[in-house]
């Protein structure tokens, strides 16, 4: 199974996530998102301890994208992976693991809400649509 894929996009970056449940999905968009902004990386590992809380699973997602997004210009740092502690549909417990950045060569400016949509499929994965301004 593919983690995520890039599709076509005038002017921003859309990708679709895959997972067999929740937390794999949003693993896998943070994997997408991270993989996106090419970053060039340094040795050092780097690990954020994160809660997101939101209305619901979408909003969750868009938040918990948008907190990582924050967190890795905030301290030029990448994170290709999550360890969740705790994940409802409504609040993310988290450990984010990545590395540290020399430089960022595409730049995502947020996560949006336009377009999202979160599914679980008929073969049982869940996917997701995410939209992110560049």
């Amino acid at each position: 199974m593919k983690k995520y894929e890039i599709l076509e996009h005038k002017a921003d970056l859309k990708i679709r996530a895959f997972g067999k449940d929740k937390k794999e999905l949003f693993s896998n968009a943070l994997l997408g998102m991270s993989e996106s902004m090419k970053a060039e990386i340094k040795d050092a590992g780097a690990k954020r301890k994160i809660t997101v809380k939101s209305i619901d699973l979408p909003a969750l997602l868009v938040d918990f994208l948008s907190e990582a997004l924050y967190l890795s210009q905030a301290h030029k740092e990448v994170y290709f992976d999550a360890k969740f502690s705790e994940f409802t549909d409504t609040k993310i417990e988290a450990v984010l693991i990545g590395q540290k950045v020399e430089r960022f060569g595409e730049d995502l400016k947020a996560v949006t809400h336009h377009d999202l949509n979160i599914s679980r499929k008929n073969d049982k994965l869940w996917e997701a649509t995410i939209l992110f301004d560049i």
